[in-house]
């Protein structure tokens, strides 16, 4: 396997030669990093060449490839996030990093599967985490390395376009399926809830999960045209009666919690297509996996990536693996 995280000035080296690099690292190290070709998202979390890894001081290197035909860096505000489709390439990909909590991310959230050109070109990435044991004191950011630049209300893109003999594959592994219990729908979207309707019966989702004793490690999983999409319970507020998620619901959407999981490892590496694995050019997967799972030091076959706080592919996700093969 490829060694994928880097001490500081050996990617301080790789910029200043000319690397067009998407970096993942702890907001102190990359904001050591010289002006050049790279975007960057904050997180000390990865799934390394060894297994998942806490790390402060290195970072996680993904090299746009030397075929690519062209790459150029973009970012989107409030006022521009809308078009982030529209402005991919038509043949290449696209990878997004959005900062964690901020009105970018929420706003792309909601509204993706609404902008010009949704899920016609692929589009993956991630949204920028802290330090878990920094929450409410660090806030998430992501950099624009033509100006060696923290962001923190925006996202920032690597529109990566491909000469005709590549093709690009972009896919998801989520372990997570609907379980067997009660029907949960919505009466509007957002991050925060209320009331839901519990097997077509209007109620308070917070004493629903409550009184059932709710594992809230386990998502509320929709399926959507054939995929299971996970949507992770952030927390309960039990004093104003509402449900926090780390992505929105939809109303209208038809919501199961997810059937307990046994061994992670065991049940990502039986479904992740091998050949999928050869050809990945860059992956990741989320933190609540790397926690809920007990991750650090253990492999996920031969996939690494950072360790995020949501997933994009096309559209945010929650508890996924998200990945783009190139062949």
């Amino acid at each position: 396997m490829k060694q994928v995280l880097f001490a500081v000035d050996k990617v301080k080296g790789m910029i200043k030669n000319g690397s067009r690099l998407i970096l993942a690292g702890d907001e102190k190290v990359l904001k050591q990093l010289p002006i050049g070709s790279w975007i960057a998202g904050t997180i000390p979390y990865f799934m390394a060449e060894d297994g998942g890894v806490f790390s402060q001081d290195k970072i996680f290197v993904t090299e746009v490839p030397a075929y690519a035909a062209g790459a150029r860096i973009s970012v989107y505000e409030e006022n521009t996030i809308h078009n982030v489709y529209s402005e991919a390439p038509e043949n290449g990909f696209s990878v997004i990093i959005v900062s964690a909590g901020t009105n970018v991310h929420k706003l792309f959230a909601l509204n993706a599967a609404g902008y010009k050109d949704f899920a016609t070109r692929p589009l993956v990435g991630w949204i920028s985490g802290v330090n878990l044991k920094d929450l409410g004191k660090n806030t998430p950011k992501i950099f624009d390395g033509r100006y060696a630049k923290a962001i923190e209300n925006a996202a920032v893109v690597y529109h990566v376009s491909l000469p005709k003999e590549k093709t690009v594959e972009m896919g998801i592994v989520n372990i997570f399926k609907q379980g067997s219990g009660d029907s949960i729908s919505f009466i509007q979207d957002g991050f925060e809830v209320q009331e839901a309707y519990i097997n077509g019966k209007k109620g308070n989702f917070a004493e629903y999960l409550t009184a059932k004793k709710i594992d809230t490690r386990l998502p509320l999983v929709t399926n959507l045209y054939g995929a299971m999409i996970n949507v992770s319970f952030q927390k309960i507020n039990q004093s104003e009666r509402t449900v926090d998620f780390y992505a929105p619901v939809f109303k209208g959407m038809e919501y199961k919690i997810a059937a307990p999981i046994g061994d992670y490892v065991k049940e990502f590496t039986s479904v992740l297509p091998q050949q999928a694995a050869d050809t990945i050019f860059f992956s990741c997967n989320c933190i609540l996996n790397y926690l809920y799972s007990e991750l650090e030091g253990k492999k996920t076959g031969d996939v690494t990536g950072p360790i995020t706080f949501g997933e994009v592919a096309y559209r945010l996700l929650n508890q996924t693996l998200a990945y783009v093969s190139i062949k």
